[in-house]
C-alpha cells in the first residue's frame, strides 16, 4: 500500500515538481494550493504524511496544523519554510510540526526526511501480532499488508483482542468498552456475530471462545 501525501504548496511550478519527484519515488501526492482546501481533503482522506507550506493562502500552515492537532490528528508534518519564515518555526513547533526544511533545498534531502519520519511513525505507532498489524495513528488494522474494512465496533473489538494478546478477554469488558447505556448495552449474540466476522477475514489467526469467560486472541 503506497504512502499518501498531503503536499500544501501554493507555487504552483514549484509544487509540480514536487509531486513528480515523490511520484517517481512511489508516493502518492494529493496537491492543495491552499489551506482550506488541504484541511477539506483531510475530512475525506486519510494521510500518512504532511507537507506543508506555511505562507499560502486563505489558511497558513502553521494554523492548519494546529486545527488539525486540536482534532487529534497526529499525521507526521513537515514545514516547507522560506528563509524569512524561519522565526516562524517555533509556532510551528508549538502547533505540533514533526520537523522543517528551508527552502531550497535538495530533493534528495527531502526525501531522506521523509523516510526517517515514515520510519519513527511506524516504530512508535504500528502494533503487529504476527500478520496483524494495528495503526494506531490512522486507527486502521493490516491483515497480511491489506486494511482491513471494518465497523467501528468490529475495530474497537479487535483492537481490544490485541491489546490482551494470548489472555482471555471478558464478555463484561467487551460491552464496557463497546457500548455505552445508551445503546442499550449489547449482547452475546452482537458479541458472536462480531467474533465470526472477525474470524472471517482473518483465516490464519486464531480466536479462541473461552467457555463462560469471554474470547482469546492467539498469537
Amino acid at each position: 500500500m503506497s504512502i499518501k501525501i498531503l503536499l500544501l504548496e501554493d507555487d504552483l511550478l514549484f509544487g509540480e515538481t514536487l509531486v513528480d519527484l515523490l511520484e517517481e519515488e512511489g508516493y502518492e501526492v494529493l496537491h492543495y494550493p491552499n489551506g482550506q482546501d488541504a484541511l477539506d481533503a483531510t475530512y475525506d482522506t486519510k494521510f500518512d504524511i504532511y507537507l506543508l507550506d506555511i505562507n499560502v493562502p486563505l489558511i497558513d500552515g502553521i494554523s492548519l496544523l494546529g486545527d488539525l492537532r486540536s482534532a487529534q490528528d497526529e499525521t507526521p508534518a513537515i514545514f516547507l519554510t522560506s528563509h524569512k519564515e524561519k522565526e516562524m518555526l517555533h509556532r510551528g513547533f508549538v502547533s505540533g510540526c514533526d520537523d522543517f526544511l528551508t527552502k531550497p533545498f535538495d530533493n534528495a534531502e527531502l526525501l531522506f526526511r521523509i523516510q526517517a519520519l515514515m520510519k519513527r511513525t511506524k516504530t512508535k505507532e504500528a502494533e503487529c501480532i504476527g500478520e496483524l498489524c494495528h495503526d494506531k495513528l490512522h486507527k486502521c488494522i493490516y491483515y497480511n499488508k491489506t486494511a482491513l474494512e471494518l465497523s467501528k465496533k468490529e475495530y474497537e473489538l479487535l483492537v481490544l483482542l490485541m491489546n490482551h494478546v494470548n489472555s482471555p478477554v471478558p464478555k463484561e469488558l467487551i460491552y464496557e468498552e463497546l457500548w455505552t447505556t445508551a445503546d442499550g448495552g449489547g449482547s452475546d449474540g452482537a458479541i458472536r456475530v462480531y467474533i465470526n466476522r472477525l474470524k472471517q477475514l482473518l483465516p490464519t489467526m486464531c480466536i479462541e471462545n473461552i467457555r463462560g469467560i469471554g474470547y482469546k486472541l492467539v498469537s
